[in-house]
């Protein structure tokens, strides 16, 4: 499956907001938002202002981003979004947020989502108990993720779970690090979702 290899802070620049794709970094003076504030390229400091659609294009391109999509993994998630009761965009983000490469992110086992989703392929991940290497895996309430016994010493996960009490956790996971697991208690309400996008701009998008 093709994905963006290119430099991750390019992404950010194109989106002039942090998405949070290289980890500590982002948090540093070195994050490419602190020091160039505006689109890659020969003509970043002078677009001209977006049309509706281009607006709407851009908030879909930031979310499918920050989550590290490809398109038809991003219009799949949507669809399915669409077929469920209640607002099509609050279930279109529950989704991503179950996503189990995202919750290892989010529990504090890894420092940016790319990175989780490396980890769960190699299969360093348990869910309820049983190894689980599919990044898209959806978790439900009560579910709980461990660390493999075998990982809790590779020093990107201690160093991620040390990074822990800088970043925080969501309120609808509950996290104890020193037994490296946690559990996704609840789906999450679109208030605690801390995410600065605006997902009815993608549901205009796909309207179209």
């Amino acid at each position: 499956m093709a994905r963006y290899t290119e430099a991750q802070c390019r992404l950010c620049r194109r989106e002039t907001m942090k998405l949070y794709l290289k980890g500590d970094r982002c948090y540093s003076d070195k994050c490419a938002i602190e020091r160039r504030n505006y689109p890659p390229g020969q003509h970043g400091q002078n677009r001209g202002k977006l049309s509706d659609y281009g607006v709407q294009l851009r908030e879909k391109q930031k979310i499918k981003r920050i989550y590290g999509l490809v398109e038809k993994q991003f219009e799949s998630y949507f669809e399915e979004a669409e077929r469920r009761k209640g607002v099509t965009g609050t279930n279109f983000l529950i989704l991503l947020e179950r996503r189990l490469d995202n919750t290892a992110y989010r529990l504090g086992f890894a420092n940016s989502r790319s990175q989780a989703r490396q980890l769960v392929r190699h299969g360093h991940f348990l869910v309820n108990g049983k190894k689980v290497d599919i990044p898209s895996y959806l978790l439900k309430p009560g579910d709980r993720v461990a660390v493999a016994e075998g990982s809790r010493s590779l020093q990107i996960i201690n160093e991620s779970v040390a990074a822990l009490p800088r970043r925080g956790v969501p309120a609808w996971l509950d996290v104890d690090a020193s037994k490296f697991e946690g559990t996704f208690r609840a789906f999450p309400a679109r208030e605690e979702m801390n995410l600065p996008v605006q997902e009815q701009l993608v549901v205009e998008f796909y309207s179209k």
